[in-house]
C-alpha cells in the first residue's frame, strides 16, 4: 500500500470521526430543543392557571375590602358609645372587624406571591424560547456543516484529485438545500406544530372550563379543539404533497400539474389559474419532470405570495427538440433588474434551468404583472 493510499484512508476516517461526532452533537442539541418546547408548553398551562386564580383572589379580596371598612364602621361606632352596648356586642364587633383584617392580609399576601410567580413564569417563558430558537440556529449550522463535510468532502483524498466532483458539489447548492429544510422546518413549526401545541393547550383548559363553567362550556371547547386537529391534518397532507407529489412518478408531469393547479385554487379561493397543452405529450426523464414541476410550482407561488394575482395562466409547449413553458399573471408585477439580484426564488429556478441546459426569460414591470417563460431540451439522453 502506497504513503498516497494511506494518507487518503486516514482523511477519509478523520472526516467520519468529524460527521460522527456533530450528528452526536446535533442529536443532544435537537433533545434540548424538544425538552425546552415541552417545558414551554407546561408553564404556558400554568401561567394561564395562575392568571386565573388571580382575576379569583382579586375579587375575593376587593370583597373583603368592602366588608373592612363596614366591620371598621361598626366598630367606631362601638367604641364612640360604647356605654350604650353590652359586652358581647362590643367584643362580636372587634372579634369581626379583626378576623376580615387577617383574611384580608391574607388574602393580599396570596395575591402578591401569585402575581410574583406569574412574573416569573413570564421571564422563563421568554427565556426558554429564546434557547429554542437559538438551539434551532445551532442545528442548522450543524446541518450546512455536515452536508458539506458528506457531500462535497467524502472522499476528500479523490475529490482533490477530480476537479469536476468539486464543482458538481458546491457549497451553493448546499445553502439551497438547508433553505429548503429551513422553509420546511418553518411551515412544521408555523402550522401542525404551532396547532399541535395549541390543542395540547386547549385539552387541559377543557377540563378547567368544564370544572368553572360547565359541561357545555366545555363541550364548545371539545367542538373547537376537533376543528383545530381537523385543521392539522390538512395542513400536513399539504406539507407532504408539496415535498414530492407521489402522482409525478405514476401518472407524469402533466396529469401532475393540473392535480395540483386544481389544489392550489382550493387553498386560494380568489384565484383563477387556466391551465392548457399544446403537441403531443410524453414522459420525460424523472429528473425532468421534477424540475419542471418545481419551476411551475416556483412561479405560481411567488405569484400568489408575492403577486398577488387574480388570475393566471399556464401553457405548455411540447415539440421534438425542447419544451416551453409559459406562465403569466395579472399581479403587481416587479422591474426584473431590481429584483432578480435579490431573491432567492428567481435564483433557484435560474439555477434549476441551467442544470437542465434550458433558459428562462422573465418580462414584467411594476403594476404589470409577471410573464416567465422557460424553454427546456427533452430530446437529451
Amino acid at each position: 500500500m502506497t504513503n498516497k493510499n494511506l494518507e487518503v484512508q486516514s482523511l477519509d476516517v478523520i472526516f467520519d470521526r468529524m460527521v460522527e461526532v456533530m450528528d452526536h452533537s446535533k442529536k443532544d442539541i435537537f433533545i434540548i430543543s424538544e425538552q425546552s418546547r415541552q417545558s414551554f408548553e407546561e408553564m404556558k398551562v400554568e401561567l394561564e392557571i395562575i392568571r386565573g386564580n388571580i382575576e379569583t383572589v382579586i375579587i375575593e379580596g376587593d370583597s373583603l375590602e368592602s366588608k373592612s371598612r363596614l366591620s371598621r364602621n361598626r366598630l367606631a361606632e362601638v367604641s364612640k358609645n360604647f356605654d350604650s352596648y353590652e359586652e358581647p356586642q362590643v367584643r362580636s364587633a372587634y372579634e369581626t372587624a379583626n378576623e376580615i383584617q387577617i383574611n384580608l392580609l391574607i388574602k393580599r399576601n396570596e395575591e402578591r406571591q401569585l402575581r410574583q410567580r406569574r412574573d416569573e413564569l413570564e421571564r422563563r417563558l421568554q427565556g426558554i424560547l429564546e434557547m429554542i430558537e437559538r438551539a434551532d440556529q445551532l442545528v442548522n449550522q450543524v446541518n450546512i456543516v455536515m452536508n458539506y463535510l458528506t457531500s462535497d468532502l467524502k472522499d476528500v483524498g479523490e475529490a482533490l484529485e477530480n476537479a469536476k466532483i468539486k464543482q458538481d458539489f458546491t457549497l451553493k447548492i448546499i445553502e439551497a438545500q438547508e433553505e429548503e429544510r429551513k422553509r420546511l422546518s418553518r411551515e412544521i413549526h408555523d402550522g401542525p406544530a404551532q396547532m399541535l401545541a395549541n390543542v395540547l393547550l386547549r385539552t387541559d383548559l377543557i377540563n378547567i372550563t368544564y370544572q368553572q363553567r360547565g359541561g357545555d362550556e366545555a363541550m364548545k371547547e371539545i367542538i373547537e379543539l376537533k376543528e383545530m386537529v381537523r385543521n392539522a391534518l390538512s395542513e400536513v397532507r399539504r406539507i407532504i404533497y408539496d415535498l414530492r407529489p407521489m402522482a409525478l412518478d405514476d401518472l407524469g408531469l402533466i396529469p401532475t400539474l393540473r392535480k395540483y393547479i386544481m389544489t392550489t385554487e382550493e387553498y386560494n379561493p380568489t384565484c383563477r389559474i387556466n391551465f392548457q397543452t399544446f403537441g403531443e405529450e410524453q414522459r420525460i426523464l424523472p429528473n425532468f419532470e421534477v424540475a419542471i414541476f418545481r419551476l411551475v410550482q416556483e412561479c405560481l407561488t411567488n405569484g400568489i405570495k408575492h403577486g398577488k394575482f387574480t388570475e393566471a395562466s399556464v401553457k405548455i409547449e411540447w415539440t421534438k427538440q425542447k419544451m416551453n413553458i409559459f406562465v403569466k399573471d395579472d399581479g403587481v408585477g416587479f422591474d426584473p433588474k431590481v429584483v432578480k439580484e435579490k431573491s432567492f426564488g428567481l435564483i433557484g429556478m435560474q439555477e434549476r434551468v441551467d442544470l437542465l441546459d434550458g433558459t428562462m426569460k422573465i418580462i414584467s414591470a411594476p403594476g404589470r404583472g409577471t410573464s416567465i417563460l422557460f424553454s427546456i431540451p427533452i430530446n437529451k439522453e
